[in-house]
């Protein structure tokens, strides 16, 4: 019997093997968000393999032309669409992958395998919709004709006993008949070993501990308003009475939110901090009084985006190994007006320390207040995207905040 070449073979198998572990390993992608950005870049690499092996392939095709049908009529035919649709399906999604990451609006850097850089594909950004689509689509039809290809496959050898496993298996070893096609299993359980593990539940938040939850509040035209509001509070204020005693410190609720958005080619970037804490010391009547720090843990910074959540903690960004946390301190607010204040203090982060404001509201009365604020802050003074990824940013990242603080007894 006419058998494939040895290329061949070991082109087969090693392909086979990696198609398993890229179905493993991108079934789960979506769900892994920040945790799945190692991944990404390793599916990106395998998928770029695949395409390159695949050529390979198809060039020893040429070399070694494969061994004769051994079925004709319409099953012979439906065989010959399903190895056409394989290959299709093995050159379109590497490449579609390939154009969804040279599409994206923040260009991610490949490194395959983490050594060779993988350049953009000088495509428009209007074909990202395409080739996300498109990548998705050949996802499934792959997945659909192997199951086909392995099928016919098992249907030649264990119905039709016409031997067709043999012709790509070296020596007609019993052994690696059954070691070769295992390799599918192999790969699917490699991708799925690889994968992290379910996250735990985060702990009960501590009574200073803020969670997320959005806002957007600051337009600049009621900026505008309650800087001018602050004119016209200053002289009531300054006859106000002396506060009676010390502050009250208050104590940040969990359920809050530290956010983020930043333009970008048009378009705009939202994100958020997960994990950050403050310490409030304010008398609402007396806002020259008011003690602010807040620390923040740039690592928990998330865009909802596995690419992109990979990268802030690097040095492009956040630089969260060097500097894990920003913080800001304020020693007094003044008021802008009924229940608005503005406070001037100082921003660390990325080990730069420069002055910025915040200006926030306060809703409630006694022992609850609800805090709503927002803030601007130039990115490059921090040396906040300071790489090629970064050059669509906008120079101004907005920052909102909102949570419920109640006083301390």
């Amino acid at each position: 019997m006419q058998r494939y070449s040895r290329a061949a073979m070991l082109l087969h198998w090693t392909i086979a093997a990696l198609l398993a572990f890229q179905i493993a390993v991108g079934w789960a992608l979506e769900d892994l968000g920040a945790r799945g950005f190692a991944l990404y870049q390793l599916h990106k690499s395998v998928g770029i393999a695949i395409l390159a092996l695949t050529l390979l392939r198809i060039a020893v095709r040429y070399w070694k032309p494969r061994p004769p049908k051994l079925e004709g009529g319409w099953q012979g035919a439906l065989a010959n669409a399903v190895h056409v649709g394989l290959y299709a399906f093995m050159l379109g999604a590497p490449l579609t992958g390939w154009a969804l990451v040279s599409t994206a609006k923040v260009k991610v850097p490949t490194l395959l395998f983490g050594v060779l850089p993988l350049p953009h594909l000088p495509l428009p950004a209007a074909a990202h919709e395409v080739a996300e689509n498109g990548h998705g689509m050949l996802a499934w039809i792959g997945i659909a004709l192997l199951a086909l290809h392995v099928a016919g496959a098992l249907r030649h050898h264990l119905l039709m006993r016409d031997g067709l496993l043999w012709r790509m298996v070296p020596g007609r070893s019993p052994l690696l008949l059954i070691a070769l096609p295992a390799l599918l299993l192999v790969g699917f359980a490699a991708g799925r070993a690889i994968l992290p593990g379910a996250q735990p539940a985060p702990p009960p938040a501590p009574v200073e501990a803020a969670a997320p939850e959005n806002i957007a509040d600051a337009e600049p035209a009621n900026l505008a308003q309650a800087d001018n509001a602050a004119a016209n509070a200053a002289e009531p204020a300054a006859a106000e009475e002396e506060p009676a005693g010390p502050p009250p410190a208050w104590a940040v609720q969990p359920g809050g939110r530290i956010g983020f958005s930043v333009g970008n080619d048009g378009e705009t970037i939202s994100g958020s901090f997960a994990k950050w804490t403050a310490a409030i010391v304010m008398d609402p009547d007396h806002p020259e009084s008011a003690d602010i720090k807040v620390t923040i843990d740039v690592g928990s910074a998330s865009v909802g985006d596995a690419y992109k959540d990979g990268m802030l903690p690097g040095d492009e960004f956040f630089a969260a190994a060097a500097h894990p946390t920003a913080t800001f301190t304020a020693r007094g607010a003044e008021a802008t007006g009924p229940g608005r204040y503005r406070a001037s203090g100082t921003l660390t982060l990325k080990g730069v320390s420069k002055p910025q404001t915040i200006r926030f509201t306060l809703a409630g009365k006694d022992m609850t207040r609800t805090v709503t604020g927002s803030a601007t802050v130039a990115r490059a003074a921090f040396g906040v995207g300071n790489g090629d990824s970064s050059k669509g940013l906008g120079p101004q990242v907005s920052v909102d905040f909102r949570f419920t603080a109640k006083k301390k007894e």
